[in-house]
């Protein structure tokens, strides 16, 4: 796929740097999963997506989800090279990994702007 975006790398990274300025853990979450939804079709963000929410689970002590974001991690990125990604997953350890969601209409539209496929693969 061709290069972020530039409106979709700067949602991705507004919401990353929303995840690091915010002191709500359930805000640092929802921040981490809108930027994986934006990332999911480009390797290198996606698989920065998962590190930053790996970085995230090991603060939180939560080994559940630092295991998920390891196993995420391993895929991520190839993942996002040939176009096999569950849109709208929000990339957290208690969703199934190859599991689509509904993309927030706000995303979406970024999205759209950025040439984004919004079919499911």
């Amino acid at each position: 796929m061709a290069p972020l975006p530039s409106t979709v790398r700067a949602a991705f990274e507004a919401e990353l740097e929303s995840a690091y300025t915010t002191t709500d853990l359930d805000e640092m979450w929802r921040a981490l999963e809108r930027a994986h939804i934006l990332s999911q079709r480009w390797a290198r963000p996606h698989t920065r997506a998962h590190w930053h929410m790996l970085r995230l689970a090991l603060r939180c002590h939560d080994r559940g989800e630092a295991f998920g974001q390891l196993v995420r991690l391993s895929v991520a990125g190839l993942g996002s090279s040939v176009g096999r990604v569950p849109i709208g997953n929000t990339g957290r350890a208690a969703v199934g990994i190859t599991t689509p969601m509904p993309i927030p209409a706000d995303l979406a539209r970024i999205l759209e702007q950025g040439g984004a496929e919004l079919s499911i693969s």
